[in-house]
């Protein structure tokens, strides 16, 4: 485990960008968003390739750059919401950096998303009722992968940077071996 890697897994309208690129900031650390780094290398946007490939062409290439980005130090990743619904993937997080669940409750992530037509998997009659479903097959999957959960909720940006410093302190404090990892 390199301690240096932080990765972010949680819900579309969790907060993974904005508090990873404030943490790398902070911390003097690189700083890739998965979804943008796609669309960066392919040109195309993450809903365009959702459209040519399919929702498993894009978790291919998902796959292939989060296994690529995780073997970097002196990163933070924010990675896709989907993320962990592959096996390798998981396997994958848990091996490499400490991955912080950004746990946010299926009613603000609908408030959060309800206006942004760029996600593919809310292109659906019901969007809301698409992200408590989602939030339900994926809740235990990011569970699984974290080294921490922070929850997320109403307050400010800062003040949720601020609940993963406090919670990767801790997390280092008490895990200093990488041998020593709760799964």
């Amino acid at each position: 485990m390199s301690p240096s890697v932080v990765v972010l897994v949680g819900m579309m309208g969790s907060g993974k960008t904005t508090v990873g690129r404030e943490y790398a900031r902070r911390h003097g650390l690189r700083f890739v968003d998965c979804d943008q780094e796609l669309e960066a290398r392919l040109g195309v946007r993450v809903a365009t390739i959702f459209d040519i490939e399919g929702e498993a062409g894009f978790r291919r290439r998902e796959a292939q750059l989060l296994d690529e980005l995780t073997q970097e130090s002196g990163l933070v990743l924010a990675t896709g919401g989907g993320v962990v619904l592959d096996p390798a993937n998981r396997a994958v997080l848990a091996a490499r950096g400490i991955v912080v669940y950004l746990d946010v409750q299926p009613r603000l992530l609908w408030e959060r998303t309800r206006h942004d037509r760029s996600r593919p998997l809310l292109q659906v009659a019901n969007p809301r009722e698409r992200i408590e479903a989602l939030h339900r097959e994926r809740d235990p999957l990011y569970r699984e992968v974290a080294d921490v959960v922070v929850e997320g909720g109403r307050g400010n940006p800062g003040g949720m940077v601020r609940n993963v410093e406090k919670a990767i302190e801790e997390y280092r404090k008490t895990h200093a071996d990488p041998e020593c990892r709760p799964r």
